[in-house]
């Protein structure tokens, strides 16, 4: 008997290691791969992209096709309809054809009625048309507002919402899992998979810290003199955890901004970590000044496990791509939403 639950334990070790084995082989990306090189030979700033998983994120990217033109209607949207707060002052053909266009960008199966009563157009009863609202007006801000990072491309509702009601890249404050109290408690947010850092073991909320909060993100010091080094190996993780979030949200390798040969040299890097460096603004704006004041509108089931609200990364609108959409411009087809007519 003891003879036949050993064979028994064995074969299952057997066939749980092979398990693993084929996991971690199926882990690494087969050839061939294309690279780019983008800096000085010699210094690894090459960048790596897989064929066969560019295809897919290229499928995920395409612009869809803009409304058809439509002649003026002469007369502003706040004058032909009741309750129009935003866009008022845009024509009111002008103002169908940017509702149509958005139905298909963010409700297409729900239709009209996602934000709207049907009963009554102009009525805020229902809160997906107060939130609506707010994120034109959210649109338009970061058109006009933060140039410095999307430039002329602009966005419009499409970049992040993709034909969902709710963006598919957003995150809640992530309070992780369970713990022992005393000592053990403070594990630094680190030490479990963690999805937003490439299935890392550093910390599994870089959001919270840096997307919201403003918390320095710092891996060594500016000097070498003693006590000028304010950062610490826990704050390098969280940086580091953050780096991941980019690199995946763009499909880019950390020379896409850095000098390999000195990281911190901003002199070295590339210009798009300027562009990068008023991205993390925009995204820490638009997380504080729209996302989270909208908490009491939202209903309980849209909350996250701590009660806030579904916020913003790099991945909402990049997707996978250095540029959302490969920098194609849907807001020269809807330049109403390029202007400040939605500030409240």
């Amino acid at each position: 008997m003891k003879k036949e639950f050993r064979l028994s334990i064995g074969l299952l070790s057997t066939v749980v290691l092979a398990l693993l084995g084929v996991a971690f082989i199926l882990s690494f990306e087969r050839p061939p791969v294309d690279t780019v090189q983008r800096g000085y030979r010699g210094l690894g700033m090459v960048q790596v992209f897989n064929p066969r998983t560019e295809a897919k994120v290229a499928a995920a990217n395409q612009v869809p096709a803009p409304e058809d033109k439509v002649d003026p209607a002469g007369q502003a949207s706040s004058a032909a309809y009741q309750n129009v707060q935003v866009l008022k002052n845009v024509d009111s053909a002008e103002f169908l054809r940017l509702m149509t266009a958005v139905t298909s960008w963010v409700a297409p199966d729900q239709g009209c009625t996602y934000c709207h009563s049907a009963d009554n157009l102009a009525s805020d009863a229902l809160y997906t048309k107060v939130v609506a609202r707010r994120m034109f007006q959210m649109v338009e801000h970061i058109n006009t507002t933060w140039k410095t990072h999307v430039g002329p491309a602009g966005v419009t509702c499409y970049t992040c919402h993709r034909g969902n009601p709710v963006p598919s890249y957003v995150w809640f404050n992530d309070p992780g899992p369970n713990h022992a109290g005393g000592f053990a408690q403070d594990y630094a947010g680190k030490n479990e998979v963690s999805v937003a850092a490439g299935l890392s073991s550093l910390p599994s909320d870089p959001f919270t810290p840096f997307l919201e909060q403003s918390n320095p993100i710092r891996v060594e010091a500016t000097q070498a003199l003693p006590g000028t080094d304010m950062s610490s190996i826990k704050q390098t993780d969280w940086t580091y955890a953050l780096m991941f979030h980019f690199s995946s949200a763009l499909g880019v390798n950390c020379t896409y901004c850095h000098n390999s040969r000195q990281f911190a040299s901003w002199e070295q890097s590339t210009p798009q970590r300027i562009t990068a460096w008023y991205g993390i603004r925009m995204v820490r704006d638009l997380n504080n000044s729209f996302m989270n004041p909208l908490k009491a509108t939202f209903p309980h089931t849209r909350l996250g496990t701590l009660g806030d609200v579904a916020k913003i990364n790099c991945q909402t609108c990049h997707q996978g791509v250095f540029k959302p959409l490969y920098g194609v411009s849907m807001l020269k087809d809807y330049p109403e939403l390029g202007s400040d007519t939605a500030a409240p």
